[in-house]
């Protein structure tokens, strides 16, 4: 066997431990798991058991709260367990044995979020089944696939802040700073409640929040509205926290 098809076997061996290690790390740390998983799936089931018949028409409200909620649960998942896992593993510093270590820290990093995208799609299949469980889902298989890997790959610049975050701040104050951004987006991106029944300040904010977009976007995969508008800013929105994030690993502190 060759020595690139060694490595290559060798990285899935770590690749798979890694992201095992922090699935089972999400379950055993009840602050993530709570905000990030149990929290967003049982606001859901409330919400779709009172609203979920009602109708705008062109769809059920519940089949667009598989959307905007699922867009509020994959980021709680994508940005809470990787920010407070990266705090709390600096806090004891096993970040820093990982820098000595055969594994890079920036597949320690990967398999953070990885782990989270396990747990939010998790997350959608809850959702979707709740919302079907009420008779107020209305939509394909093949549309719940696309507002899936929509929102997984939407996930993508909150989950760089939380990284960026957590490679500064300690565990609870990266807890407290990222529900603090997260909370009051997803109420001002009309994430809970439609932005028709809030003030309407409200939705001249919303244009300038990515949470706003990537539900725009997720909405659009089950009623065909646009979506290039909403997916530049969802670019733009990477690359910038994508150059945080970047700034952070290498100031990070120890």
């Amino acid at each position: 066997m060759s020595t690139a098809v060694l490595q290559r076997v060798s990285l899935g061996r770590v690749l798979r431990a890694e992201i095992a290690d922090e699935l089972r790390g999400i379950v055993r740390e009840p602050t993530a798991l709570f905000f990030s998983i149990l929290m967003p799936v049982g606001f859901f089931a409330l919400f779709v058991s009172i609203f979920g018949d009602l109708t705008d028409g062109t769809m059920p409200a519940g089949t667009r709260m598989v959307a905007t909620f699922g867009t509020f649960g994959v980021l709680a998942a994508t940005m809470l367990n990787p920010g407070i896992g990266i705090a709390q593993d600096r806090e004891i510093g096993w970040l820093r044995a990982k820098r000595v270590s055969a594994v890079p820290v920036l597949i320690t990093l990967l398999c953070k979020v990885v782990a989270a995208l396990c747990y939010a799609i998790a997350m959608l299949v809850a959702m979707a089944v709740t919302a079907g469980l009420t008779g107020s889902l209305e939509a394909t298989a093949g549309q719940l696939l696309r507002l899936a890997v929509v929102l997984l790959l939407g996930a993508a610049p909150f989950a760089l802040l939380g990284i960026a975050i957590g490679l500064q701040a300690g565990s609870n104050a990266t807890a407290a700073i990222l529900n603090a951004v997260l909370m009051p987006s997803a109420v001002v991106s009309g994430l809970w409640m439609p932005l028709e029944i809030l003030p309407d300040f409200f939705g001249h904010i919303a244009q300038f929040l990515p949470t706003y977009h990537l539900s725009q976007l997720a909405i659009a995969q089950l009623d065909g509205g646009p979506v290039l508008g909403h997916a530049l800013v969802m670019l733009g929105s990477t690359a910038a926290l994508a150059a945080a994030a970047a700034l952070s690993y290498r100031h990070a502190r120890p």
